[in-house]
């Protein structure tokens, strides 16, 4: 696992009327603070990325469907440079949460038939200054 990347395993909560899916709480590792929380669609066998964000933690939750992750790490001084990391969430086979540090590339796959959705939450704001994006052949990874 690349360096500032952990997963963390999310309750399911059976109930008589309708099932509880944990996302996050403030005391969970991972929490540095709330700014926004927003969703994002993605197309059985889309493919969205690279993006880097500078300053944010992601704490990604895949609520709908199935995405393969892979993350990228070029930080100079970082133990993993040139490592990547590659993961699949769902919340039917892989529910848990994927935190990001700041500083490591991410893209991601809808790899459900159906279209998938997840949640991220991130520490600030918004603002698309604070991040950097390259095309998919600008960092080789066999898709």
């Amino acid at each position: 696992m690349i360096e500032g990347v952990i997963l963390h395993p999310l309750r399911q909560i059976a109930v008589p009327k309708g099932d509880v899916w944990h996302a996050f709480k403030c005391s969970d590792e991972g929490f540095v603070g709330f700014g926004e929380a927003y969703f994002t669609h993605v197309d059985s066998g889309a493919i969205k990325g690279w993006k880097r964000h500078n300053r944010y933690t992601l704490n990604l939750v895949v609520v709908q469907g199935a995405v393969r992750f892979v993350l990228y790490d070029d930080r100079e001084n970082s133990s993993t440079k040139g490592q990547f990391t590659e993961v699949t969430l769902s919340p039917h086979d892989n529910y848990q949460r994927l935190t990001v540090a700041p500083g490591l590339w991410m893209a991601f796959q809808g790899v459900s038939k159906e279209q998938a959705m997840l949640i991220d939450l991130i520490p600030e704001l918004h603002t698309p200054e604070e991040s950097d994006k390259k095309e998919l052949n600008e960092i080789k990874f066999a898709w």
